[in-house]
């Protein structure tokens, strides 16, 4: 492959700056990955002519002194997003050949700043999902293999394949519980869920709505700060949307983390977690402590409560917001004996089996004689995880946890065991009930060869401490590692 598609995106757009090549051979470069690539069933819609359009455009605005932030970088978007005149799916059959006539805020956002979309990116079925196992357009391969297919983490696992299989610079992402920071996880990649509201939601196909929050995944720190800068920023069109400034992220990469407080929560080391996550986290301790930060234990005690609460708040707001799938406006229908058959067999076709699960479990905890039980005590529990972390920042600046309970693992290892799965996201789903920002940072390998990472949480709206501790942590990990290319 091109030695092209072996830069960061930092890289990428400073050899375009310089004239050192096109964002025409750059692309072009990436859409030969891509096609190359085909095996890990990372992209499900390609827009390759599109993408030479805008990259030839890209090229005139550049010689034009009109560059963008993104001008003239390829880029993955994961089909979550709408994207106007793009077919949209979700990754599930009941939104089938939906091509949306409007762009969301986020990719809107990146195509003013000079974005090339390659194409849409596989996902779990509306997000839902651990391993991107549930896509109605099947599995994601991780590039990491060692004797049989892995997956690659979910929900965003073709967004984490296709960019650590180089095949785009960078891609877009969904965190609701952990969506972005597990697959990059488990793919050596950095992924960053920032704070809640900092990203519209507006145009990107819902889940959570109080827990979903776009962010990218890159390969580097930097990387994901340039696209944060790009994704980021207030909307009126989204009620959630924080009115706050973006600041200059990349600026805060690279900066010393001397006399910064570092958190270490005692309630994240958790009975039977493999001793190689334990010992890469002391490690991460020392790093930090290396680079002049201070270490200082915390305590966050209602975090055994997040995972259940979690998955009954998320499965609730997902019956809601899936029930606008009918089969009368668009998408798939099913033509049943009267207007109830038409909706129960359209959904029962339309909906795969994690998402119909989770219907349930949301209906269920909504339903009358329910509420209080479930759904409000979750809620409360919810509101007593954001008073621990409020209570831990009077002692610390950032916190640095693992990011996952363990490596990739097999392809349908999991799929049929969901509580199995669903701890996947333990280390995780806290900051998205908090709405804190979340970074994982590569930062070594198991014992067989796979890459782990590593988690430094912030306060609300405080990226710029979460990417210098992240820099420091990437700067003393070195990871080098890359997946041998078998899929070519």
């Amino acid at each position: 492959m091109s030695d092209l598609t072996k830069l960061t995106l930092a890289g990428a757009l400073d050899g375009m700056a310089k004239g050192e090549f096109s964002s025409v051979e750059l692309t072009q470069a990436h859409i030969e990955a891509c096609t190359a690539g085909k095996k890990l069933n990372a992209f499900i819609t390609d827009t390759h002519d599109l993408a030479r359009e805008q990259a030839a455009a890209s090229d005139a605005r550049r010689a034009k002194g009109e560059a963008g932030l993104l001008e003239g970088a390829p880029l993955g978007v994961k089909d979550l997003f709408c994207t106007e005149g793009v077919r949209t799916t979700a990754c599930s059959k009941i939104l089938g050949e939906f091509t949306p006539p409007y762009e969301s805020s986020v990719t809107a956002n990146m195509k003013a700043d000079g974005m090339v979309m390659l194409g849409k990116l596989n996902l779990d079925e509306f997000a839902m999902g651990s391993s991107n196992e549930t896509s109605a357009y099947g599995p994601v391969i991780n590039p990491w293999r060692k004797g049989t297919d892995l997956v690659p983490g979910g929900s965003s696992g073709g967004s984490a394949s296709a960019v650590a299989a180089d095949m785009c610079l960078g891609a877009t992402a969904t965190d609701t519980g952990g969506s972005i920071r597990q697959p990059a996880s488990f793919t050596g990649t950095v992924g960053i869920k920032p704070t809640y509201g900092r990203c519209s939601r507006w145009g990107t196909v819902a889940f959570a709505s109080s827990l979903d929050q776009a962010g990218p995944i890159a390969k580097t720190v930097e990387d994901a700060a340039i696209l944060l800068e790009s994704m980021a920023g207030y909307d009126p069109k989204d009620s959630t949307s924080l009115n706050a400034d973006v600041p200059r992220w990349r600026d805060s990469v690279g900066q010393s983390v001397k006399g910064l407080r570092i958190g270490i929560p005692k309630e994240y080391t958790i009975d039977g977690m493999p001793a190689e996550i334990q010992s890469l986290w002391d490690q991460g301790v020392e790093w930090m402590k290396e680079a002049g930060a201070e270490i200082v234990p915390i305590t966050l005690p209602h975090t055994k409560y997040a995972l259940p609460a979690y998955y009954i708040v998320a499965p609730a707001e997902a019956s809601s917001n899936l029930a606008r799938y009918d089969g009368m406006r668009y998408g798939l229908r099913v033509d049943g004996d009267n207007l109830d058959d038409t909706y129960e067999k359209t959904r029962a076709a339309g909906f795969g089996a994690e998402v119909q699960r989770r219907i349930m479990i949301g209906t269920y905890v909504l339903s009358a004689g329910y509420y209080d039980a479930y759904y409000l005590r979750a809620q409360k529990v919810r509101t007593r995880i954001v008073e621990d972390f409020k209570t831990a920042w009077e002692s610390c600046d950032a916190i640095l946890t693992p990011t996952c309970p363990s490596a990739a693992f097999p392809v349908g290892r999991k799929v049929n065991d969901p509580i199995t799965m669903y701890l996947n996201d333990i280390f995780t789903v806290t900051t998205n009930l908090a709405g804190l920002p979340g970074i994982s940072v590569p930062a070594g390998l198991d014992k067989d060869g796979l890459p782990l990472g590593l988690q430094i949480i912030g306060r609300a709206l405080d990226e710029d401490t979460v990417f210098k501790a992240a820099g420091a942590l990437e700067k003393a990990a070195g990871f080098t590692a890359k997946p041998e290319t078998w899929w070519i």
